[in-house]
């Protein structure tokens, strides 16, 4: 639905984006992911048509972002970050005018409004003053608008930036319900959304490409990916070290300080790359006739491998 080819963007002499390459099918949810003035925004302006390429180009639902905007930005909901909307305006009033300014009318538009309420759980404040919002349900309102004309591609930047634990969580679930027949392309920063709501994530940094996978396929790049935490009472965390760093498998060991419990030993093994390590870990303690109180393996760490990729690149 959505393919990019070595997209770029230069503003003078600041190479802004530099020849980004994807693709996003229907169903899927692509994260793109990268620091503050990483490109992220520009990319999706140029997607959405707020901005000209440099060079290269995209297609949404196979039309040109270059030759065809028009026909290419009818199929795209967009949640531009810090979404502006008409503060003194009811909800319903908001999305009439802009229901009206995408050129519906009459029982269509009412139906598409009825619609759009539902989907974003916007049915029982929608007589209320937007000013009168809390941010979470202005940003459903933002979001509401971007689905007014049922487009198949959903382009949203930043969407739960500002919002509350429980705000993020409503509104990740809505992603999540709505990406079901739907393409969606999610900018952020905030690397626990990728895990939360995205079937893939792309890592950008100083405007290139850095990193591209499914959440699980980053997090095997983490060098904790398989890591063992063991803690066990009665021990020489220093033995403990010594005897584990001995083992084939395994990278290097460290020590990790007791949070509270006085007696209590903890390490964490790393695994050399591409092997597991729980197998060797478990024989050991059960050699020592060690007692664990804490013994499991980790997935990875993706704010290791976001800083790992991104630095590199800077």
């Amino acid at each position: 639905m959505i393919h990019v080819q070595k997209l770029s963007k230069r503003f003078g002499a600041m190479q802004a984006v530099h020849e980004i390459s994807f693709s996003v099918e229907r169903g899927e949810v692509l994260g793109f992911l990268g620091p503050n003035g990483a490109g992220k925004s520009t990319t999706m302006k140029m997607l959405t048509g707020f901005l000209t390429p440099s060079s290269g180009d995209a297609t949404v639902c196979g039309h040109s972002i270059l030759n065809e905007p028009l026909k290419a930005q009818l199929n795209i909901g967009y949640l531009p970050e810090s979404a502006p909307s008409y503060s003194e305006m009811l909800v319903e009033e908001f999305l009439q005018f802009i229901g009206e300014v995408r050129g519906f009318s009459g029982k269509d538009l009412a139906k598409r409004i009825a619609y759009v309420l539902a989907t974003t759980g916007l049915t029982e404040v929608q007589t209320q003053l937007i000013d009168t919002l809390s941010k979470g349900y202005r940003q459903r309102t933002c979001l509401a608008q971007a689905l007014l004309h049922d487009p198949p591609v959903l382009v949203l930047d930043e969407p739960t930036d500002g919002l509350d634990p429980n705000q993020k969580h409503e509104v990740r679930n809505l992603i999540q319900r709505m990406s079901a027949d739907r393409t969606i392309l999610v900018s952020t920063h905030i690397l626990e959304e990728v895990e939360a709501v995205c079937t893939r994530a792309l890592i950008i940094a100083s405007g290139k490409l850095v990193g591209y996978g499914t959440p699980d396929e980053l997090l095997e790049k983490s060098e904790y990916h398989n890591a063992v935490t063991l803690s066990v009472r009665d021990a020489n965390p220093d033995q403990m070290q010594e005897e584990l760093e001995r083992i084939d498998s395994v990278s290097r060991v460290e020590k990790i300080l007791p949070e509270s419990s006085a007696g209590l030993a903890s390490v964490r093994v790393f695994p050399q790359s591409g092997r597991t390590i729980t197998s060797e870990v478990q024989e050991y303690v059960s050699s020592r006739k060690l007692i664990p109180e804490q013994f499991y393996v980790e997935r990875g760490r993706l704010d290791e491998v976001f800083r790992k990729l991104t630095q590199a690149a800077a």
